[in-house]
């Protein structure tokens, strides 16, 4: 078995039925109903790895709340709907979307190698993306529409989860990008090194190292339970071939809601190499509601965490908000 196939077969082995989840972790398998109710929209699924740092007997595992489908997802809740980011209308054209001048985001693929019950793109419409001429291949309209726009010089390739794609993929959309002397940038945003150390392997760094621009991972992590050994050994793999390692965070009820959980992740990240980078308020996608933790008291989280760590282990606080110039930063109150 090659190396490149492992990751592959990691993910293949992905758990994708509740029955099983709440076997596997000692849980009470009533918890299975509800799970599949709520998964109508969104289904399980969660790798084998990530669910090893989990904690048996725990249904409130931080690790699991994150992954698990519950019933209060079935929820209505006002404010919240099915587009919270307003990104059709931010849309260029097909799997491209500009929220902010000088950067566009390429949605690579809608695969990911779990299903985080938050995910603002949980009713994402992928298939309306398709190409009007798919003999241009999948990006066809959004590479010419980049390299048409010399305004750009930033590429975030995101998703789902663009290290899902094999590295051939991989490699023919950033060779196609490296062809732009006005891209000055690629910007992967991924999960996968998280729930999936085994894709940071030879094949994935050599795409890495074959980016002829400075590349910047932002990397998705919301508890320190999360940045197990191969974690941590996989983020050294990528420092090692070049790669920025930043991270953001979403804040959680439940799961990352007090500052010693937030200061234990800040101080976990910059021993991995990473930079905490992003605290997210969750987006108001439908399903969601159960994650919320109000704005004042976020503030109140980010100031007492400021006060306890050095400056540069404090990410900033930040809400995306449809038709802003850029990310909202929400600013500590006296």
């Amino acid at each position: 078995m090659t190396a490149a196939s492992s990751w592959q077969r990691d993910l293949s082995r992905a758990i994708t039925d509740p029955a099983q989840l709440l076997t596997e972790l000692d849980l009470d398998p009533a918890l299975a109903a509800p799970a599949r109710a709520a998964s109508t929209t969104l289904a399980l699924r969660v790798t084998r790895s990530y669910l090893a740092r989990m904690r048996r007997g725990d249904a409130d595992d931080p690790l699991l709340r994150q992954v698990l489908p519950r019933a209060e997802e079935l929820i209505e809740a006002s404010g919240y709907g099915s587009d919270p980011l307003e990104e059709h209308a931010a849309t260029r054209a097909p799997n491209l979307l500009q929220k902010y001048a000088g950067r566009a985001l390429l949605i690579t693929t809608q695969a990911c190698a779990i299903h985080c019950r938050y995910c603002f793109r949980r009713e994402f419409p992928y298939s309306a993306q398709a190409e009007p001429d798919e003999s241009a291949g999948r990006w066809g309209a959004a590479l010419e529409a980049i390299a048409n726009d010399t305004s750009l010089e930033e590429v975030i390739l995101s998703g789902g989860d663009p290290l899902s794609l094999g590295d051939a993929r991989l490699t023919q959309l950033t060779n196609a990008l490296g062809k732009m002397r006005h891209v000055q940038r690629i910007r992967v945003h991924t999960r996968q090194p998280i729930v999936l150390p085994s894709r940071v392997d030879e094949g994935l760094l050599n795409w890495v190292r074959g980016i002829q621009r400075p590349t910047v991972f932002v990397l998705h992590t919301n508890h320190a339970n999360e940045l197990d050994a191969d974690v941590r050994a996989a983020c050294a793999k990528l420092r090692t071939a070049g790669v920025t390692l930043l991270n953001q965070s979403v804040l959680l009820k439940g799961v990352n809601d007090d500052v010693d959980t937030l200061a234990d992740l800040s101080r976990a990240l910059m021993d991995a190499g990473v930079v905490p980078y992003y605290l997210h308020l969750p987006d108001r996608v439908r399903g969601t509601a159960h994650f919320d933790v109000a704005e004042a008291e976020a503030q109140r989280l980010v100031e007492r965490l400021a006060a306890r760590l050095s400056g540069y282990l404090v990410p900033r606080l930040v809400r995306e908000v449809p038709g802003a110039a850029y990310k909202v930063p929400s600013v500590i109150t006296p």
